[in-house]
């Protein structure tokens, strides 16, 4: 198994220049990267602490219907060293939810899975030096 570090938790945003200035000046996260533009489906902005980008925060813009205020966390995600291998490993395991490997515009993959409370996890190998 090569699971090597907390990757990142996903929190559910309403409005992303909000959530990032909060992130910024309350918390003292520093913004790595934004993918997505004003007015996408999706906009994803990925945070870390300076000189620490270890272990990043990501904020999820988009729609929410009825999401509880409780609900805002949507996933723990894991650092992996091969996406195809561990992909392969989980479904061997035959978990839940299983999805495809998906890559996102700056080329890092990821695949999602349930915990066995049904908790959304992901795993994620970044192109980014981490």
């Amino acid at each position: 198994m090569a699971v090597t570090k907390m990757e990142h938790i996903g929190i559910k945003v309403d409005n992303l220049e909000r959530s990032l200035q909060f992130y910024r000046e309350v918390i003292g996260l520093t913004v790595r990267s934004i993918l997505g533009e004003a007015g996408d489906g999706v906009r994803l902005a990925f945070l870390s602490f300076p000189g620490q980008a270890s272990v990043e925060v990501e904020l999820i813009e988009r729609v929410f219907e009825g999401l509880p205020r409780e609900g805002r966390v949507s996933h723990a995600a894991f650092t992996v060293d091969d996406i195809e291998e561990e992909h392969r490993r989980i479904a061997a395991l035959g978990i839940p939810a299983l999805t495809g490997i998906s890559t996102l515009p700056n080329g890092s993959r990821y695949f999602f899975f349930d915990g066995p409370d049904e908790e959304k996890l992901e795993f994620f190998q970044s192109v980014q030096n981490k």
